[in-house]
């Protein structure tokens, strides 16, 4: 074990008010919780500095539209993007992928057409994809998994056609923590003329991501993943695909006329963010991103990596608790107690005070692949340690004494 895990934990703990003296919250693929700068952030620009953005003369209303720009621009060097002008600020993740398939899809591709997708994705990355299907007519392909759960991209090459328009496959697994090889995957969807959607929820707060480098088309996260606050998301894409695209919603911030006759659009990214923004939640999320650059986004991988691997020898030693996923999985380790249903795990789990998720953590297809209901799944973040993961084992004996 590194000396990481055992140390640095303690002092990063420390930033996060929420999380009480003997509590392993091991929840953070679901959300993380918010270091006190963040909050901070938001108390500030509620309390002392709110007003709206774009639209107001006044001193305040232009001082918090710097600050929102601000964030724009630093969201952009935080990814790699070549222009802040190709950010655009959503709800979340899932709003982000949404907008691609009514917009971009809606306008790119017809009936005849295929995406392919992967086993192991999120609801939020099939849903918006089988609503464009029963819209527009296209069809969709579902790759396999590897035996150890990545996404098997010797299957994806074979599957890919000239038909294929989209690839859309998660960056890292929010079951299994699996990390998908972005590059080969937009060679593998470029080589057939596909564009590539990643949903990258669970990699930003764990990775460093670049989506110049990656080659991607499209990047999605939400902010409430990276320590920063709900209901603040970011979609990325290469501004020339921004530009072929419709407005998805209509209304304030996101015009340049309108007449009863006719109505013109801003250019990207104004376009798509319809309405007062979540002016706070952006503030917020510039925020988070100065936080998690401040420890490194390395240090964060190698404290992850740390602990899965803690928790995996940890958990292997118990006779009765099968482990899914990779073994060098991102920052989640998922597992099931034979004969014990995941609820019944976290609920004798929270007696001792010990938050992990149970369910089918939104995706019901890799649950049918993998041959169970549920899992029981523990995430890590900065704030977790070795004391965290002994509290995980521990409760999981007690688990199996309790059920015999």
């Amino acid at each position: 074990m590194t000396a990481l895990a055992d140390a640095r934990p303690l002092d990063w703990l420390a930033d996060f008010p929420a999380i009480p003296e003997g509590w392993a919250y091991l929840d953070t693929a679901a959300t993380a919780q918010k270091p006190k700068m963040v909050i901070d952030a938001i108390a500030r620009a509620y309390g002392e500095t709110y007003a709206t953005v774009h639209r107001g003369v006044y001193q305040r209303s232009a001082d918090m539209t710097v600050a929102f720009e601000a964030a724009r621009q630093r969201v952009a060097r935080f990814i790699g993007a070549g222009s802040a002008d190709e950010i655009v600020f959503v709800r979340g993740a899932t709003e982000g992928i949404n907008l691609v398939a009514q917009s971009w899809g809606g306008t790119h591709l017809k009936a005849g057409d295929r995406i392919l997708l992967s086993t192991l994705e999120h609801h939020s990355n099939i849903v918006p994809w089988q609503l464009l299907r029963d819209r527009v007519g296209v069809e969709i392909d579902v790759a396999p998994l590897t035996a150890d759960g990545r996404i098997d991209l010797d299957a994806v090459a074979a599957m890919l056609t000239p038909a294929h328009k989209l690839v859309a496959l998660a960056h890292v697994s929010n079951v299994l923590g699996s990390v998908l090889d972005v590059r080969r995957a937009a060679a593998l969807a470029h080589d057939v003329g596909a564009r590539l959607l990643v949903d990258g929820c669970q990699a930003v707060p764990r990775l460093a991501v670049d989506v110049a480098a990656l080659g991607c088309d499209f990047y999605v996260f939400s902010g409430h993943k990276l320590y920063g606050p709900t209901g603040i998301g970011v979609l990325w894409a290469k501004a020339d695909i921004l530009e072929s695209m419709p407005p998805w919603q209509g209304g304030g911030s996101m015009i340049d006329k309108v007449s009863f006759e006719r109505t013109t659009y801003a250019p990207p990214p104004a376009r798509f963010e319809a309405g007062t923004p979540h002016v706070v939640g952006v503030v917020g999320l510039h925020a988070a991103i100065d936080y998690v650059d401040a420890i490194g986004l390395a240090a964060i991988h190698a404290h992850e990596t740390a602990l899965v691997k803690a928790t995996r020898e940890a958990l292997s030693g118990i006779n009765s608790v099968r482990l899914f996923g990779p073994e060098d999985s991102a920052g989640i380790v998922s597992f099931a107690v034979e004969g014990v249903h995941p609820h019944d795990v976290g609920t004798i789990l929270d007696e001792a005070h010990v938050a992990i998720r149970a369910g089918h953590h939104c995706a019901q297809p890799l649950m049918e692949h993998l041959g169970v209901p549920a899992t029981a799944r523990a995430s890590f973040g900065v704030y977790n340690g070795l004391a965290d993961v002994a509290a995980l084992a521990n409760g999981i004996e007690r688990v199996t004494r309790i059920f015999g």
